[in-house]
C-alpha cells in the first residue's frame, strides 16, 4: 500500500501510455494518487481525469511560475473551484526564486490568495518552495497566526529551519525522489528527524526519477523507490513505512474517500 501524494498526471509526457502507467503504479501497491495543480486554466483537464479514476485526487492551485498570469485572481476563486468533490487540497502553491519566472511580488500575492482560500475551506495547501525559506515563513507565520490551516511542503529540499517551522504548525513533510540523489546528504538527515506521523512519500512525476530509474521519465510507480529509501533513514520496514505514509496521506487529506484506494 502505497499513496503517490504528489505527481501530474495531466501532463502531456503520459499521454502515450496513461493507462499502461496506471498498471504499473498498481503492481507496485500503489493505490492512490493526488494530482497536483499547477495552472487552475488546467483544472478541467484535471478533473476529466479524477472523474473518471476514484483513485486519483486533485488540487486546484496556482504554481509559483505560473503566477504572472493571475495578476488578479482571488482567493474565492480557489474556493469555488474546491467546490467539486474531488478537489482535496489547494496547491500547488508557492514561492521560487531559484527560476523567477514569476516577479516575487507576483508569487507572495498569489500564494497568500491560496492560504486564505485554504483558511476559508478547511482544505490543506500543497506548499512549494525554492529558495524562499525567508519570504515563505514570513507568509506562512503571519497567516498562521491570524487563522491556523494545515498543509504540506511538498518535494521538501530546504533548510532545516524551514522544516522545523513546518513542523511547529502542523504541517507535513514530504520526500521526492531527491532522497535517492547521491548528492542529497543534508536532505536526508533533515528526513531523519521528521516525526513519522508527519510523513508522506511523493514522485512530483515526470520530474525528479529516483535512483535507480533516474533520468527517465518518472511516474507513479516509481514511488517505491523513495519509500524504501525513506524507511532506510528512518530505519523501519518498507512495509512500515508504506503503511504509515498511505494514512498520513488520508489523515490530512481528509476530503479524500478512503475507499477509492480499494476501486483500483
Amino acid at each position: 500500500m502505497l499513496v503517490d501524494s504528489h505527481c501530474h498526471l495531466d501532463f502531456n509526457d503520459f499521454e502515450d501510455d496513461f493507462e499502461d502507467m496506471l498498471q504499473r503504479a498498481k503492481e507496485q501497491g500503489v493505490t492512490a494518487m493526488l494530482n497536483a495543480g499547477n495552472n487552475v486554466g488546467e483544472l478541467d483537464k484535471q478533473l476529466k481525469i479524477s472523474e473518471k479514476y476514484p483513485f486519483i485526487y486533485t488540487a486546484a492551485g496556482v504554481h509559483p511560475h505560473n503566477a504572472a498570469e493571475y495578476p488578479d485572481i482571488k482567493a474565492e476563486d480557489f474556493v469555488r473551484y474546491s467546490k467539486h468533490k474531488k478537489v482535496v487540497a489547494i496547491g500547488e502553491c508557492g514561492l521560487d526564486y531559484y527560476y523567477d519566472y514569476s516577479p516575487k511580488d507576483m508569487q507572495i500575492r498569489v500564494l497568500k490568495e491560496q492560504v486564505k482560500a485554504a483558511q476559508e475551506t478547511g482544505l490543506p495547501l500543497i506548499i512549494h518552495n525554492r529558495e524562499s525559506d525567508e519570504d515563505m515563513m514570513s507568509v506562512l507565520d503571519e497567516a498562521y497566526k491570524q487563522k491556523p490551516f494545515c498543509g504540506v511542503i511538498h518535494c521538501f529540499s530546504s533548510s532545516r529551519e524551514l522544516a522545523e517551522f513546518a513542523l511547529s504548525i502542523g504541517f507535513y513533510i514530504s520526500a521526492s525522489g531527491m532522497i535517492t540523489f547521491n548528492k542529497s546528504n543534508d536532505i536526508r538527515e533533515v528526513f531523519a528527524d521528521v516525526p513519522l506521523d508527519k510523513l508522506l512519500v511523493e514522485t512530483d512525476a515526470p520530474y525528479l526519477a529516483p535512483v535507480p530509474v533516474r533520468g527517465r521519465r518518472n511516474e507513479s510507480a516509481f514511488v517505491k523507490y523513495t519509500a524504501e529509501k525513506l524507511a532506510q533513514i528512518k530505519n523501519i520496514s518498507f512495509e512500515e513505512l508504506a503503511e504509515i505514509t498511505s494514512n498520513n496521506f488520508y489523515k490530512l487529506f481528509r476530503k479524500a474517500s478512503d475507499k477509492g484506494r480499494y476501486e483500483f
